[in-house]
């Protein structure tokens, strides 16, 4: 059986939304003079909608937005608008990135090269523009590591993004696998049901802004998948037969891929 480890990006790979994507949309906006900005909080509640894309066109029903921009009447300005939007927050993304203010997170390189050499392939399934993901993923991981992906797919690969999981099939499409054989690592609710859908099983490392989403359906449920001699990693529910200690490992994650059904857990 071919087994598939596969990242979500933006706040499983590092906490990018807080610390790179938001400050890249507010100072976006004040470069092209929309007198526009959301806080931590209001972007918070945005990341219910999945891709940026998706959160900027949701603008346009906003009623505290149409206060202050008035949008074009056109659908095909409007869509060319918010594709010049998305260009320049993608460019200032990309250069947050690189500078090396969003920290990896942990345990995610080791686990990627412990699953690695334990035969895993690796793939990377995120709602956010690719060439966002790319960046942080060679961040993340290093470019040797990264390029060891089988398969990174972004951005608008998928008509409808998550929560359905479109994405998650096409993953195992475009590798030749069953979700049987595949376990997502994802840190919000949107995730979890996108894979979950797709019948994959799925691991949750809670982020900044998710902690208190419902991950009922998760197999395990972590505040992050830790490292020795680093942040430590902590159960918050179990319905797994994994059993880690300060990091999760290899042999956790196989143990996840096993079927819930024959090994039922205690959350």
């Amino acid at each position: 059986m071919q087994k598939v480890l596969i990242f979500d990006c933006d706040g499983v790979l590092a906490d990018t939304e807080r610390y790179g994507h938001l400050p890249a949309f507010n100072q976006m906006w004040a470069e092209m003079g929309v007198p526009w900005a959301w806080s931590p909080e209001e972007y918070g509640q945005q990341l219910k909608i999945g891709g940026g894309k998706e959160r900027m066109a949701a603008l346009w029903r906003d009623p505290a937005f149409l206060t202050k921009v008035k949008p074009p009447t056109d659908e095909e300005a409007r869509q060319e608008l918010i594709a010049a939007w998305h260009k320049r927050k993608t460019a200032i993304y990309k250069e947050i990135v690189r500078s090396g203010k969003i920290p990896p997170r942990s345990g995610v390189r080791r686990l990627a090269e412990e699953a690695l050499a334990d035969g895993w392939m690796l793939a990377v399934a995120s709602t956010s523009a690719r060439e966002s993901v790319e960046t942080v993923l060679g961040h993340v991981m290093g470019d040797d590591l990264a390029q060891r992906f089988a398969l990174v797919l972004a951005g608008d690969v998928v008509q409808v993004k998550k929560p359905a999981p479109d994405i998650y099939l096409l993953v195992c499409r475009e590798l030749d696998v069953s979700p049987r054989e595949c376990v997502a690592i994802e840190d919000s609710r949107n995730g979890l049901e996108s894979a979950h859908a797709a019948g994959m099983e799925v691991i949750i490392t809670v982020s900044e802004y998710t902690r208190d989403e419902d991950f009922s359906e998760a197999a395990i449920v972590l505040t992050c998948l830790g490292d020795p001699g680093g942040e430590r990693c902590q159960v918050l529910a179990n319905r797994s037969p994994a059993t880690p200690g300060d990091y999760f490992t290899v042999a956790d994650l196989n143990k996840v891929l096993v079927s819930q059904s024959q090994f039922p857990g205690v959350s």
